[in-house]
């Protein structure tokens, strides 16, 4: 990986960020000061390689704006992993341009990209409220997870990306969000099999990042099937229990 996540860890801890004018202290209000704050620090370190996710693409699609087409522009990623976690749909694909760029949106899958050397380390920005006891925030769609688990195994790539999960824990102090710790975690390093899903919650993976283990001492290829057979027993777990819950009750009155 190319950020010294224990430098900034250190450069984090102890700065603020102002209060936001409007809005709860919870959630993306107080999230996306934080957000921007450890962005800029990385962006210091490494200013060429350093990006937002919609700024990567518009950078990659500005450097070929001869190249039009979906698909055309898809094969501007050598690499099925990272067209996977970072394109946009096709329809927002097929109307860029440079009169219409891509926004920032709420949903993409990396806050913070730092892109060197063919390495795609995606950054996901996570805040907690200390004062408050909160539950575990969403991380990342279990599907959209099993999903990219199953192109890197066909297409055996294992060497060329990271995701990364960075918190930011804070309390409120006069009028400042201040920092009072920070914790670094890479999803490839955690047990697979302690991932809990919320199904209820369109089938997210939640924890907070100062609790994730990382524990998993395998390979990545080893990461990616281990965490698809949990994957694949947890969804037959569930849809198990959706039959006795929701299916079994009724039977008796269908003809």
């Amino acid at each position: 990986m190319n950020v010294n996540y224990t430098e900034l860890i250190e450069k984090v801890k102890g700065t603020f960020v102002q209060k936001p004018l409007s809005g709860t202290l919870s959630g993306h209000s107080a999230g996306e000061p934080f957000d921007k704050h450890v962005y800029g620090e990385i962006k210091k370190k490494l200013p060429n390689n350093t990006f937002r996710q919609y700024e990567y693409l518009n950078d990659l699609y500005s450097k070929n704006a001869e190249i039009i087409g979906v698909k055309a522009r898809q094969e501007l990623f050598d690499s099925p992993s990272v067209l996977f976690l970072l394109s946009r749909g096709k329809e927002a694909t097929k109307k860029w341009s440079l009169e219409n760029p891509f926004d920032e949106k709420q949903d993409d899958t990396a806050d913070i990209l730092v892109v060197k050397d063919g390495f795609y380390e995606v950054i996901d920005i996570k805040t907690r409220n200390l004062s408050k006891t909160a539950q575990a925030p969403n991380i990342i769609s279990a599907f959209k997870l099993a999903q990219l688990c199953a192109i890197m195994l066909d297409n055996k790539e294992f060497d060329n990306l990271s995701i990364n999960y960075f918190e930011v824990d804070w309390l409120l102090e006069q009028d400042k969000l201040v920092c009072k710790d920070a914790h670094f975690v890479n999803l490839f390093k955690s047990i697979p099999e302690n991932l809990y899903i919320n199904w209820a919650a369109a089938m997210q993976i939640q924890f907070h990042v100062c609790n994730l283990d990382q524990d998993f001492k395998g390979t990545i290829e080893e990461w990616a099937k281990t965490y698809l057979k949990h994957f694949v027993v947890q969804v037959y777990r569930r849809s198990e229990y959706m039959i006795e819950k929701y299916a079994k009750p009724f039977e008796k009155y269908i003809d």
